[in-house]
């Protein structure tokens, strides 16, 4: 309460108000800032006005008071202002979904997993216990758990653990049994653990798909209330727009209708799963967009993830050298995809982890895009790249949409995955931005924490929040101070070809902003993640509730 006292403050002084003349009228002025426009020109203003959650001029102090009146003002008292925070990856509506699971994230074994679901409150008769979360990297075992203690402990109850990047869960017999799923059951190669002629609860991709799908989801007022918790949070950490990677037609009209009411404020670009209802009413019509929603591009995943092994690489993995990976979507259904995508003026933006991954779905689009463009066409992640194809995404303007903070979160045990070569392609995050000039980025919530700021630091600094390693990792792939901060603003807009709207501070585009305790772009590096938003603004409007 105090820094919203302190800055959203609602005031009238003759200085802004008074009747000349020559004054215009502004629904709002933000005066005493250190503004980064984040324009082509870095500009740095002291003061804006806005009108209709537009803004309608830039300038210093005398100026701004001089043209304008406005009953609400913003006293920024020297803070730092930015652009409203764009996540170029995330997953919006998991994330408000996972808000009703048992926080699995952190533990350093399964026992403690284990204890936290035994100390959980206990689901009512027939309904499921569900965490997320948990990491065998984490643990002094690395090895996948089986189910045996589950079964033990929760004989009647389905149980399923999403792990923390959401692309292998471990599920009890009696969720098994309630999804359908057995040792007969046909997946693709790599996604069904089996030992001894048993299933020991450990599903990826697909087959892990299959048994989410079982878990019965909150309806109507509780959904509403995880959603508005949902955006809550990303208010708090300066988001005003999310990029939402992959949601069902369900979904998607949700959201539309609570956006609609005003139930919903956050901004939302949505990139559908390829489900044939998802085609038919939307991609076949064309691009759609509202005033808080915009829909143009089609989520595909080529492959898995490096922390369970399933991400697709050219060579086996260094630390299991039985495997390299798995293909989650046949090229063949790619490229209808792509050709899809193609006709109806759709984006594709594709998960790629493994270098095998990223070569694959950069050969395929660059058949359909023959050249240099501005279709934006992404690859999501972009995390293991071979140096010998760096040149493509430059080649055919494709997109890196990168997540700052899986660079800090993999560090630990990635070279172990993939050797000290391989390694020198992993997380070339100014190395793809120099591909195009521009690089998207995001954290991918709730597999990251939601905070940009957190996305800032590790892009610029290479370090975990303890400063280690002392000198950063890999620190050649680190990108700028302020090109992190445009990859997070006016270049994750781009992406999502909203650069016209959102993204900087200028005039005509949307008021949306934040007001930070420090400047990031001034302040040490380990007082990065200390800052604090004091204020979120979308639209001219404050949004955050403190």
């Amino acid at each position: 309460m105090i820094y919203k006292n302190l800055i959203f403050v609602l005031f009238s002084v003759c200085f802004f108000n008074s009747c000349g003349p020559m004054k215009k009228k502004a629904d709002l002025i933000l005066t005493n800032g250190i503004i980064y426009t984040v324009d082509s020109l870095n500009t740095v203003a002291e003061a804006m006005a806005v009108k209709d959650g537009k803004i309608i001029a830039m300038g210093n102090n005398e100026d701004i008071a001089g043209r304008f009146s406005a009953a609400e003002v913003i006293d920024a008292k020297g803070m730092a202002v930015y652009p409203g925070f764009i996540d170029a990856h995330c997953h919006f509506m998991g994330f408000a979904l996972g808000l009703q699971y048992i926080d699995l994230g952190g533990l350093k074994s399964f026992d403690d997993v284990l204890m936290h679901l035994r100390q959980a409150e206990r689901p009512g008769q027939g309904k499921w216990l569900v965490g997320r979360g948990w990491d065998q990297n984490l643990w002094i075992n690395k090895n996948f758990p089986d189910n045996s203690r589950l079964n033990q402990l929760f004989p009647d109850v389905p149980v399923m653990l999403i792990r923390v990047d959401g692309h292998v869960v471990l599920a009890n017999d009696e969720a098994l049994k309630r999804a359908g799923i057995s040792e007969n059951h046909h997946f693709g190669d790599g996604q069904v653990e089996v030992k001894n002629g048993r299933l020991t609860g450990i599903l990826s991709e697909t087959a892990a798909d299959l048994i989410r799908g079982v878990v019965p989801q909150p309806q109507d007022e509780d959904l509403v209330f995880l959603m508005k918790q949902a955006e809550q949070q990303c208010f708090s950490v300066g988001l005003t727009t999310v990029s939402d990677a992959g949601l069902e037609f369900s979904q998607i009209r949700i959201l539309d209708s609570l956006q609609r009411s005003g139930e919903i404020t956050m901004h939302v670009y949505a990139m559908l799963t390829p489900t044939e209802k998802n085609i038919q009413e939307y991609v076949m019509h064309g691009p759609f967009k509202t005033d808080k929603l915009k829909i143009s591009s089609i989520k595909l995943y080529a492959d898995g993830s490096l922390g369970s092994r399933t991400a697709r690489l050219k060579k086996p993995y260094t630390d299991n050298t039985s495997i390299n990976g798995i293909i989650v979507t046949s090229p063949d259904s790619v490229k209808a995809l792509c050709r899809l995508a193609m006709e109806h003026g759709y984006q594709v933006n594709t998960h790629c982890i493994g270098d095998s991954a990223v070569k694959l779905i950069l050969s395929i689009y660059g058949n359909f895009l023959k050249g240099r463009n501005d279709l934006r066409w992404r690859i999501e992640h972009a995390q293991v790249v071979d140096v010998a194809d760096l040149h493509l995404f430059g080649d055919y303007s494709i997109i890196p949409s990168i997540q700052g903070t899986h660079a800090t979160s993999d560090m630990y045990w990635a070279e172990n995955r993939l050797g000290p070569d391989r390694i020198k392609g992993a997380y070339a995050y100014n190395g793809l931005m120099k591909q195009n000039g521009w690089i998207a980025n995001g954290t991918d919530f709730p597999i990251e924490n939601i905070s940009p700021l957190l996305t800032f630091y590790a892009s610029v600094v290479r370090k975990d929040l303890k400063g280690f390693p002392e000198g950063g990792f890999q620190m050649n792939n680190a990108l700028t101070r302020r090109d992190a901060l445009r990859s997070m603003t006016i270049w994750a807009a781009k992406a999502d070809f909203l650069e016209h709207e959102k993204g900087s501070l200028q005039v005509g585009k949307d008021a949306d902003f934040v007001i930070l305790d420090q400047d990031i772009m001034q302040i040490p590096d380990q007082d990065i993640p200390k800052t604090r938003v004091l204020n979120t603004i979308i639209r001219g409007k404050n949004v955050l509730i403190r």
